[in-house]
């Protein structure tokens, strides 16, 4: 429970109003005790005594600023995280895209970069990298760099490993990385069609005429009204009949814009853009 009183409140918001203002990161409508308690871990790691000090060292200390970036922005996935989701794109979706001769892919908040090449094997495995472009978005330029390299903890490729194969992988995952001394290295085949962007789901404009959206584990650290303005951003993003695939504590049904979309996989959080709302179809 957050137990900020009024005061701490209103420190907080002058603090988010200060990064918006200036750094351009906009957190004013994110969760509020999720925010908060960022807030306060970084208060506490940096050794300051209160709101308003942290607020004067971020407003005049960039690398600061960057390390607080960090704990406001989650960045925690795996490759083929959940892998019945992955499973479930192989089996349901990967079949409608075979009968395009071109995908476009966009990953919302694509952190570190692990979901992006699930992604990549997963079409590579189905013949259809080739004719496939995927683009990777993050407010975060740490992070981005990092899904750039393409380089992870070589310990990690073990239960990677668990999941390409819970995912139907087909090949062995080892094909696909090099290790080299305690680093795990993805072959560079797969970074060819990715293109990857800084784009601020808050603040920035429309990814056109996409087949397929992945944003996975993001929008539940968003309130309502935001959460809203993302899903109209998807939708407009959407060719009609592509497909939006969320977390799996996320759902698009309590939105504004839950008409324009149909289940593909409930469980799975897999929906498809209608080309217009289902309530005014006639069948």
């Amino acid at each position: 429970m957050d137990k900020t009183n009024e005061s701490e409140k209103i420190e907080f918001d002058l603090i988010l109003q200060a990064i918006y203002q200036k750094y351009g990161y906009d957190f004013r409508d994110y969760a509020k005790a999720s925010i908060r308690r960022r807030l306060r871990y970084r208060l506490t790691q940096s050794n300051l005594k209160t709101i308003s000090e942290m607020q004067h060292k971020l407003l005049n200390d960039k690398e600061f600023f960057d390390s607080l970036l960090l704990d406001l922005t989650i960045n925690v996935t795996e490759m083929f995280r959940d892998p019945s989701f992955f499973k479930t794109i192989r089996e349901v979706v990967i079949p409608e895209f075979k009968k395009q001769p071109f995908i476009k892919v966009w990953h919302a908040g694509c952190s570190s970069g692990e979901e992006i090449y699930s992604t990549a094997i997963l079409l590579k495995e189905n013949g259809m990298y080739e004719s496939s472009l995927i683009y990777a978005t993050d407010t975060n330029e740490v992070v981005l760099d990092k899904a750039k390299s393409g380089i992870f903890p070589i310990e990690k490729m073990k239960d990677f490993t668990v999941n390409y194969r819970k995912a139907g992988g087909l090949a062995s995952f080892a094909d696909y990385y090099t290790a080299k001394y305690d680093s795990a290295i993805m072959d560079n085949s797969l970074k060819k069609n990715i293109v990857f962007s800084n784009h601020n789901l808050v603040t920035d404009g429309v990814f056109g005429e996409m087949d397929m959206i992945m944003c996975r584990n993001v929008l539940i650290y968003f309130n309502r009204e935001l959460q809203d303005r993302v899903f109209r951003l998807f939708m407009d993003s959407l060719r009609p009949g592509g497909f939006l695939c969320l977390g799996s504590k996320e759902t698009i049904r309590f939105s504004s814009y839950s008409d324009n979309f149909e289940n593909v996989a409930e469980k799975e959080k897999i929906y498809r853009r209608v080309g217009v709302p289902l309530k005014n179809l006639k069948i």
